[in-house]
């Protein structure tokens, strides 16, 4: 009897760490998970990612992680940089010559010319000059309106077909003055390659979301589907009034919107959006497109493109797209708001 006494005379300490280490392992064997959310900057905006994992999970080395990613793409596609690969390449001077390209701006660019080529060049990643000079990036005019002649001069060096894209990583120009900017789908590679990421890291149920474009896996933490808000497409309503909701999983998500972004003149509107195949700015009455696809870089296109596009042809070309829904918002002369659903969007 006194053997048996003695075998179980612990101390205090010593029953508090086992029993510390019982539930320990009764929380891991019984799958019990908690939602862990970090954010930061990133190509020009901000990132918010929520991830459900386990208990002892190492967070923090996976947002450093996340962050020397970003920092990586940011500097191979960010044309506020000077050293930046895509600024060499706009700088590049010589026809037909090759120009050396990482990874990251390699799958970019072929996810590029498959969109460009999907929707007959309503998204074009040669745009910028005729984006500047309606005011809308890097330049001095205050929102006037271009002579007709300076937008057909530059017309004449636009069009991504001038970009020949090889299988061995190289580009070249067959015109010394065409500039690639790819900010209207850059940020869904980015959400893309943050949600490889994490995959990585083996943890299969999260949000990836930059500069609104995002990515869903798996499940929430309740065991529900992530729930996307989507806003209302007018200019005076909040920043963070929902429109719409929509359930995500294991999908890319983005929205193109031009409601917050123009400007008037003798009270025609103008939007930032500028259609490269004549380099004025879309008036088809479209003010918001959300796109789900499998991938953001796809979405984050695509939304764009179906801007550019007006409803009815981009509602006919997603409607022949495999995997791929969208949502197109129109707006009538009064300032009502009438939707438009691909045959397999469905949103609350």
């Amino acid at each position: 009897m006194k053997n048996n006494l003695t075998r179980f005379d612990l101390s205090g300490k010593t029953i508090t760490v086992i029993f510390l280490l019982f539930f320990v392992l009764l929380f891991a064997g019984c799958g019990m998970k908690k939602e862990f959310e970090f954010s930061g900057k990133t190509m020009g905006t901000t990132y918010h990612i929520k991830v459900v994992a386990g208990y002892l999970e190492n967070t923090k080395m996976l947002k450093d992680e996340i962050d020397m990613r970003l920092e990586e793409i940011n500097k191979s596609m960010s044309t506020f940089r000077k050293d930046s690969e895509i600024s060499r390449f706009n700088a590049f001077q010589t026809v037909g010559e090759k120009f050396k390209i990482s990874d990251d701006f390699y799958n970019v660019m072929t996810v590029a010319k498959t969109i460009y080529e999907e929707t007959g060049g309503a998204w074009d990643g040669t745009v910028k000059p005729l984006v500047d000079l309606w005011g809308f990036g890097k330049s001095e005019n205050n929102h006037t309106i271009p002579e007709k002649s300076r937008i057909a001069a530059l017309l004449s060096n636009i069009g991504f077909n001038n970009i020949v894209i090889y299988d061995d990583h190289y580009l070249a120009k067959k015109n010394t003055a065409i500039t690639l900017d790819l900010a209207s789908i850059a940020k869904g590679y980015g959400v893309d390659q943050v949600a490889a990421l994490i995959r990585a890291n083996r943890i299969n149920d999260f949000l990836v979301e930059i500069g609104g474009e995002v990515f869903a896996a798996g499940l929430r933490k309740d065991g529900k589907k992530w729930r996307i808000g989507i806003n209302r497409p007018q200019k005076n309503a909040p920043i963070d009034q929902v429109y719409k909701v929509v359930d995500l999983q294991n999908k890319g998500f983005a929205t193109s919107g031009d409601y917050r972004n123009y400007f008037e003149v003798n009270q025609h509107r103008f939007s930032h959006v500028i259609d490269p195949r004549n380099g004025f700015p879309v008036d088809n009455g479209v003010v918001s497109v959300s796109i789900i696809a499998n991938t953001c870089t796809f979405a984050d296109g695509l939304a764009t493109a179906v801007m550019v596009l007006g409803h009815k042809k981009g509602l006919d070309l997603v409607n022949r797209l495999d995997n791929t829904e969208c949502f197109i918002v129109t707006q009538t002369k009064n300032g009502t708001l009438v939707d438009h659903y691909s045959k397999g969007f469905k949103t609350e």
